[in-house]
């Protein structure tokens, strides 16, 4: 959860990047690993990732899971296609979590949804307010890492009373939790007049 990227304050070149010139970027790395599937491709994309995160000194906390994730799926890809597709599929999904989370870690969040904003004007036209979809993004980043959180708490209870096993035990309080967290949003959007 931690790799959606909490905004990392510096004075890198990355850093002063406007937003835009960032996500253009991103859509670039993303179009390139796409429509060109070379292994070599994805790797120095994933090398010049890294090397502009060490640049603007960025830490990914929370790279554990990805790995375990991406070490199971280069295996499988070994198995059935070969090291070279392994490799490329590896690298390229890699690259591209790495580079989104260091345009969220180089970019305060509201310079982000100040350009969501911007981009959203035409859909007034089908009656849909540009400020009703950047609020509706910035619940959802602060949404994802909050249900990490209950995750994260309803296992460690589970785990205290002896039933990490059980998944009723871990399940159920995070059902719970999770729409209880979701009526306490939307009763405080609704007192707000935004839930109209």
């Amino acid at each position: 959860m931690r790799l959606l990227g909490i905004h990392q304050p510096g004075s890198s070149p990355l850093h002063r990047l406007g937003p835009g010139t960032k996500l253009a970027g991103l859509a670039v790395v993303g179009l390139v690993l796409l429509l060109l599937p070379r292994w070599q491709l994805a790797l120095g994309l994933l090398l010049g990732v890294l090397a502009a995160g060490a640049l603007a000194r960025v830490r990914w906390p929370g790279l554990a899971p990805l790995l375990v994730l991406l070490a199971a799926l280069g295996a499988f890809q070994l198995w059935q296609r070969g090291w070279e597709q392994a490799v490329q599929v590896c690298a390229a999904l890699l690259a591209l979590v790495l580079a989104g989370s260091l345009v969220t870690a180089t970019t305060p969040a509201d310079c982000l949804l100040d350009l969501l904003v911007r981009a959203a004007r035409p859909l007034r036209r089908l009656g849909l307010r540009e400020e009703t979809v950047a609020l509706a993004v910035a619940l959802v980043l602060r949404t994802v890492p909050a249900l990490g959180e209950v995750l994260a708490e309803s296992r460690d209870a589970a785990r205290a009373r002896g039933l990490e096993r059980s998944p009723r035990a871990f399940l159920v309080p995070t059902a719970v939790r999770t729409v209880a967290r979701a009526h306490t949003v939307g009763e405080a959007l609704a007192a707000r007049g935004l839930g109209e």
